[in-house]
């Protein structure tokens, strides 16, 4: 029964971000919205409403383990992972605005949260600061879209108050289905970790911030082989905005008692996101494009997290050697190369 209702949990999370995102999507274009903005925020929004629906839920049930892991885990499965695979699918062309904005703006957020769960967890006060960002950054968003309005399009559809009707109620329909599979979702989880015998901070950080993330993985790949790219990046870095400015805003702001933050997530796994957050500036800056061999660097990253993280639950023998490999080998060799690369495009940019 549990491995049964965390399935169902899993597939009404996403067939009703599916219906939301779809429904959203159609009345943001109908609306004059770029196809940027729309990724940005409709879409990103949209795809992240199952990380709200669970976090939420945790938070309710006093999980705040689940809580505050499923949204830093799926930050950091969101770039590494999803932007790997779209990335090795097809090259992906990184809008200007991403790089000068959003994507600096992802880092210093990720840097916020590490502030504000200093004292020990995301509280009323501190979930109300992030709402009020997430209110702001619409707003921006809203303006930006104005200044630069996508071209009009001769609309040739017929029977318009239906097609919003339509879209309204799969709007409705996907948040029905979001709140019912969060629910099955969480239980199902916490009986795993319970079964298994780790905590419900790994869990979340793995199994559920993988599973929430499953709407970001369908939207970014479809959008890269569709050939938009704008919503594909655009997705990954909104949704990491609205995981930490709406999900993590909205859940300490109800939860009755905020989000606890454990020490080890303190210690490692926000530091992780940040260092994520930050590895986004160099690699989207070259040349304008995410590469495949990039996208493959970011995936590889993702294996070796979600390996420690392992190792790290069952007290492994190999822990200790694997992290000597990652802090003194890999991460330095992937820096170093990283840094002359930026210096090259700085070069290349200057020289054109």
């Amino acid at each position: 029964m549990t491995i049964a209702a965390f399935i169902a949990g899993l597939v009404l999370l996403i067939v009703g971000a599916e219906a939301l995102v779809r429904g959203a999507s159609r009345l943001a274009a109908r609306a004059g919205i770029s196809p940027l903005i729309i990724g940005l925020t409709v879409v990103a929004f949209g795809t992240s409403s199952p990380e709200l629906a669970v976090s939420l839920k945790a938070a309710m049930d006093d999980q705040a383990g689940i809580a505050m892991g499923n949204v830093v885990g799926s930050n950091i499965f969101n770039v590494l992972f999803i932007l790997g695979v779209s990335a090795l699918i097809v090259p992906l062309a990184v809008a200007q605005q991403l790089v000068r904005i959003d994507i600096p703006l992802m880092i210093g957020l990720s840097v916020l949260v590490l502030l504000l769960a200093l004292d020990g967890g995301i509280g009323h006060l501190d979930g109300l600061v992030l709402v009020g960002g997430l209110a702001a950054y619409l707003t921006f968003l809203l303006f930006q879209n104005r200044r630069n309005p996508p071209p009009t399009e001769p609309n040739t559809a017929t029977g318009d108050d239906r097609h919003w009707a339509i879209n309204l109620a799969m709007v409705v329909g996907g948040l029905v289905l979001l709140v019912l599979g969060s629910r099955w979702f969480v239980e199902g989880a916490v009986a795993f970790a319970n079964y298994l015998g780790v905590s419900d901070q790994v869990i979340g950080l793995t199994i559920i911030a993988a599973g929430t993330s499953l709407p970001e993985v369908v939207t970014s790949i479809i959008a890269a082989l569709r050939g938009e790219r704008d919503i594909a990046v655009g997705n990954v870095v909104g949704s990491n905005v609205f995981n930490i400015l709406g999900v993590l805003g909205l859940t300490g702001l109800l939860a009755p008692s905020g989000i606890a933050v454990s020490e080890a997530m303190l210690g490692f796994d926000l530091l992780v996101m940040i260092a994520v957050a930050l590895a986004c500036l160099p690699v989207c800056f070259t040349g304008g494009t995410i590469s495949r061999w990039e996208g493959g660097v970011l995936l590889g990253y993702y294996v070796a997290y979600t390996l420690y993280l392992v190792l790290a639950a069952t007290h492994h023998d190999a822990l200790a050697g694997f992290s000597t490999a990652m802090l003194y080998f890999v991460l330095p060799l992937t820096v170093l190369t990283l840094v002359v690369l930026t210096v090259q495009e700085r070069y290349r940019a200057r020289r054109a």
